[in-house]
């Protein structure tokens, strides 16, 4: 029979949505102060009352060589000083948002934007986003180029440096929305909630516009400029591995192992970011190019994963290599299709969604909590194939824009572009149904194998009603206790549950049961996702009550948002979900429609150059 704590699951309070009114009163007056300041400081430059910017952008275009940005002149003062400052700053907000998700993984959930010690990194991060977008703005006198935009009769911007602080205020906009969110829907704690989205969204797209800022810098330059050294090459090929960087954010959740959405995501994820990616870098930058790219994200990743985990004692994250999808590029590049470049992004991208997976596939199992069980492939195939193929495409575009090669006409461009979002909206939708069993329930028997100072650890065996619910080959059968805080395992602790016979499952390392953790047994195969609770810690700020883990129990199979998004409050009305997550769709939207318009104002304005084409002669889209 069902236990009677179930019902104490819905529990919900006033408290838990929502940070201290002084914490946004702060923050709002800071930025507001500094927003004053820079914006002063940019028009006393723009009106050459003061010159120290432009003498800071000019040394670091002629004057340090040891750092590879300006390389000695190759690459304009208004290119070189963001472009550093770009990149410090990313690195800033990557660390920050890996670090941010690993402390409510581990520790739960914060009092407030100021009350966890990595927003501040991510705050600045974004916040130095923009701001690098408008410093590319701002220090030309002159016009930078045919492709730069006219703000004033004597100001033309830069069209990458629009798009940097573009992609930086979409970010920036997450924060008090996320806020108002929380407001209104409690705290979710998901990683794929809508204005969370917008922040990692608004940085990860932000690459893409600085692979433009960098185009237009080096157009700038004019034919005569000498081919970029090994310090710029670095340089570009770090920027292409931090493509690869910005557009895997989304995967976090699955490299954490702690994902809320089904495990059929992850394969299209990793070959959408791969074939955007790894196909411009090597179109761009020649061959090596893609394994370059893939190479550089790992270092970057592996550094953030390292400080966040082993040194700062949070969860660990994995993170996939791309190595794989970065091989079948490299080795399609050796055929003739490379001159026929979309067909090349098409054939690429099917190549990354099916080879590439396979090859990567073996790292997943090796690594990850969960490896991609063969009864996944079917359903992963049919999202990640369409998907890679219109993102190759779209990757293949990139290349070609930052290369000089005339795009296809407008009309094809933009058709390309629009579709490939809808097939991406189509797989997510897919993606995101599921089913709750019905009249299902989990008998556990729980032994206790340590018991003192508070702390019960115990061993679980698991008996599944109906026994034929799971098939033999599941996405996962599992237990998940997690925000258990630091000290505890990282707070966080996955076992794939051993199959003892049909719906009988067992335990292979110890759970716990106490203090603050929050443990469960998950099921997700197919489109079953579903969970029982097993001990669930009183919430006074939400109002829930304990949920005691019990010598045996009887529960039932409930939606896994019930267990895993306690904070999340229900009591509104469908429309006001649904109205909130139109707005921040139509927002992507427009941030998309504005990172495709200035790929096609750069290429359409500018004259292509026969020599900054890696592979020698024009070739054919």
């Amino acid at each position: 029979m069902t236990s009677p704590q179930t019902s104490q699951l819905y529990a919900q309070g006033s408290e838990g949505g929502g940070a201290a009114l002084d914490q946004v009163i702060g923050l709002t007056i800071a930025t507001a102060v500094i927003t004053v300041a820079l914006v002063w400081i940019g028009y006393l430059h723009r009106t050459h009352r003061i010159t120290w910017l432009a003498t800071l952008a000019d040394r670091f275009a002629t004057q340090l060589p040891v750092i590879p940005v300006g390389g000695r002149g190759k690459r304009p003062p208004w290119v070189a000083l963001p472009v550093a400052f770009f990149t410090a700053t990313l690195i800033c907000a990557l660390f920050g948002f890996i670090w941010d998700v690993s402390l409510h993984i581990g520790k739960g959930r914060d009092a407030g934007p100021l009350a966890n010690p990595a927003h501040y990194f991510i705050l600045v991060g974004l916040f130095l986003l923009f701001v690098a977008g408008m410093t590319a703005a701002v220090l030309p006198y002159e016009k930078p180029g045919a492709a730069a935009v006219r703000i004033t009769p004597k100001w033309y911007a830069p069209v990458g440096a629009l798009l940097i602080a573009g992609c930086g205020l979409y970010a920036l906009i997450g924060f008090p929305l996320d806020d108002m969110w929380h407001r209104l829907f409690g705290q979710d704690v998901p990683l794929w909630g809508p204005t969370h989205l917008m922040m990692i969204g608004g940085a990860g797209l932000s690459t893409l516009a600085m692979l433009y800022l960098e185009r237009e810098g080096r157009r700038a330059m004019g034919p005569d400029t000498p081919p970029d050294g090994p310090g710029l090459k670095l340089l570009r090929y770090l920027g292409f591995g931090g493509l690869v960087i910005g557009l895997s954010v989304f995967q976090i959740e699955f490299d954490f192992g702690v994902s809320q959405f089904r495990l059929a995501f992850q394969p299209m994820l990793i070959a959408a970011a791969a074939a955007l990616a790894l196909v411009a870098a090597r179109i761009a930058m020649g061959p090596g190019a893609a394994i370059a790219a893939a190479l550089m994200a790992i270092a970057l990743r592996g550094a953030v994963a390292v400080v966040v985990g082993p040194i700062l004692g949070a969860p660990v994250s994995w993170f996939p290599l791309y190595l794989g999808p970065a091989i079948v590029v490299e080795l399609l590049a050796l055929t003739p299709l490379l001159k026929r470049r979309v067909l090349f992004g098409l054939v690429s991208g099917m190549g990354i969604a099916t080879i590439g997976l396979w090859l990567e596939s073996f790292w997943i199992a090796a690594v990850y909590p969960y490896p991609w069980p063969v009864g996944m492939w079917p359903e992963a195939l049919a999202m990640a194939v369409p998907v890679a193929a219109l993102t190759g495409v779209c990757g293949a575009m990139v290349g070609m824009v930052l290369t000089g090669e005339r795009l296809p006409g407008r009309a094809i461009g933009i058709g390309l572009v629009a579709l490939t979002v809808v097939v991406i909206g189509g797989a997510v939708a897919n993606g995101l149904r599921y089913q709750v069993p019905e009249n299902a329930t989990a008998t556990i028997n729980l032994t206790d194998l340590t018991s003192g100072a508070g702390k019960r650890m115990v061993a679980a065996d698991v008996r599944i009603n109906p026994a034929g619910l799971v098939s033999d080959d599941p996405e996962w059968v599992s237990i998940l206790g997690w925000q258990g805080g630091l000290a505890n395992d990282r707070g966080l602790v996955i076992d794939r549950l051993d199959r003892v016979g049909p719906g009988h499952y067992r335990s292979t390392e110890p759970i716990p049961v106490y203090g603050s953790w929050k443990t469960v047994l998950r099921v997700q195969d197919g489109t079953t996702m579903t969970g029982v609770p097993i001990y669930l810690a009183a919430d006074p700020a939400i109002g829930a009550a304990e949920m005691p883990a019990e010598a045996t129990m009887t529960r039932e199979f409930v939606p896994e948002i019930k267990l895993l998004q306690r904070e999340r409050s229900f009591d509104h009305p469908a429309w006001l979900w649904t109205a909130g997550c139109l707005v921040v769709l139509v927002c992507t939207l427009i941030l998309v429609a504005a990172l495709t318009w200035g790929a096609g104002r750069i290429n359409e304005t500018e004259t292509p150059i026969g020599a900054d084409v890696p592979e020698g002669p024009r070739v054919q889209a």
